[in-house]
């Protein structure tokens, strides 16, 4: 059956109205869950509210009654029952699971390692010292001290989240990591994941997720002790679940589902554009949206996508997925290509266009651009060095990925004897008196009169 996927054209006065509409649909704040999700949520709490007030619950109840409630919600959400002791993944299974996998697979773990340990050196910001009369001004970035990390684990197993989180945490020199990843075949009990997590040197392996996983991270629970910032993707309820206890702990992002924006000529390559929107499709939802301003060439990627659907182990997800989040754009030349684009400001930017750079110079807002058509995004996904933790629904506009830098605090040093004070004393006379702040004032002039 071809695929049901909506067309846009620029220049008609709905365009912007239904693009706007598609990411709203996939921001946290459009509060998007499935049935099983529903159905899960009159379960536990015997009524039908929605997701916010479900995390505003869980996190109250972690947060006043701790390791009880965070046992409590593990056991009522993901059925598994859990004890103080059984609460982390022993050392012993991390070891069994990494003895278990193909060597072939950590030989990539180890070599994914380097790449991504190469490129967080190299952007990792130093200490700067500026000499100025009679002394010196600093900043200063030392590590965190405890960070947590969020690994999905609910549909798929993420041993890449485990790589893109972690290199960039142990880079930066944060100490104490701790994973938590759902108590799912997916999750905490994945032996890929638990053996990329000992390759690395994590050994603090939560059997939690969701909301009440990031509550026990953010304010501590018996065992747990807090940290000072939470990583990672996950679900709406791990995306609300940050936004509610950001203030308490750092975060990075609060992320929505997947998304990619391909902007394409006649040098594309119908098949390689069509399984990059399908791979963002596959994720369930994901939104998968193809620009171009030639009506040939995006036909062509359609009529792609009806047939690469058929053969692939996730086609019906990637396909639901393509007619509920995905649009077809045709606009009316390249400079409208990039201001759409800019509007959107999508999380992963592939520009498969002959001379990407040129356009890659006009768009400002993306969370990582790829250029070319052999730059496609499950480059940077899985192996390529820069972090997939990404800006989605938007915020790519004031939003950054995740670097080695998230995990640094920086600090100002000031250090002046007292012909470099002097120099100032009169600059801070004038703006202290100006704000009626003499104390201020007193505590520099009195260091004149001595």
């Amino acid at each position: 059956m071809p695929i049901n996927i909506k067309w846009i054209e620029t220049g008609t006065d709905s365009a912007i109205t239904e693009l706007s509409g598609l990411r709203q649909r996939l921001s946290p704040e459009g509060e998007v869950v499935s049935e099983a999700g529903r159905q899960k949520t009159m379960q536990v709490f015997g009524e039908a509210i929605p997701p916010s007030e479900v995390v505003k619950r869980i996190c109250n109840d972690v947060s006043r009654f701790g390791l009880d409630s965070l046992l409590r919600y593990t056991r009522a959400i993901d059925g598994v029952d859990l004890t103080p002791e059984t609460l982390r993944v022993p050392e012993a299974a991390l070891r069994a699971a990494h003895a278990e996998v193909d060597p072939a697979f950590l030989q990539s773990v180890r070599r994914i390692r380097e790449r991504i340990e190469h490129f967080q050196r190299s952007i990792k910001l130093e200490n700067v010292r500026v000499p100025v009369p009679g002394g010196y001004l600093e900043q200063r970035y030392r590590p965190l001290r405890r960070v947590g990390i969020c690994v999905p684990g609910g549909v798929a197993a993420y041993p890449s989240t485990v790589l893109m989180t972690v290199v960039p945490a142990q880079v930066a020199g944060v100490r104490e990591i701790a994973l938590m990843a759902p108590p799912t075949r997916f999750g905490s009990e994945n032996t890929h994941v638990l053996a990329t997590c000992y390759e690395l040197g994590v050994t603090e392996i939560l059997r939690i997720g969701g909301a009440q996983g990031v509550a026990a991270l953010a304010y501590g629970v018996e065992g747990i002790p807090r940290v000072d910032k939470i990583v990672g993707p996950g679900n709406l309820f791990v995306a609300l679940a940050k936004k509610h206890v950001f203030g308490a702990v750092s975060i990075d992002s609060i992320a929505g589902p997947s998304e990619v924006v391909v902007i394409v000529d006649s040098t594309t390559r119908p098949k390689f554009t069509a399984l990059d929107l399908i791979a963002q499709a596959e994720h369930a939802p994901g939104a998968s949206i193809v620009v171009g301003w030639e009506r040939q060439i995006l036909e062509a990627i359609v009529l792609e996508l009806d047939r690469l659907l058929e053969n692939l182990d996730r086609g019906n997800l990637a396909r639901q997925s393509l007619e509920e989040f995905g649009a077809v754009v045709l606009v009316r030349n390249r400079e409208e290509a990039c201001a759409l684009t800019d509007q959107i400001a999508p999380e992963h930017l592939h520009i498969a266009t002959e001379r990407p750079e040129e356009l890659a110079e006009r768009i400002l807002c993306a969370g990582a651009v790829f250029l070319g058509n052999y730059s496609p995004v499950a480059l940077g996904d899985y192996a390529a060095g820069p972090s997939h933790v990404l800006p989605t629904s938007g915020t790519a506009r004031f939003a950054s990925g995740l670097t080695v830098n998230d995990f640094l605090r920086g600090h100002s040093v000031l250090c002046f004897d007292r012909e470099g004070m002097v120099a100032l004393a009169e600059d801070v006379r004038q703006l202290a008196e100006s704000e009626g702040l003499t104390a201020h004032r007193d505590s520099v002039l009195a260091r004149l009169e001595e």
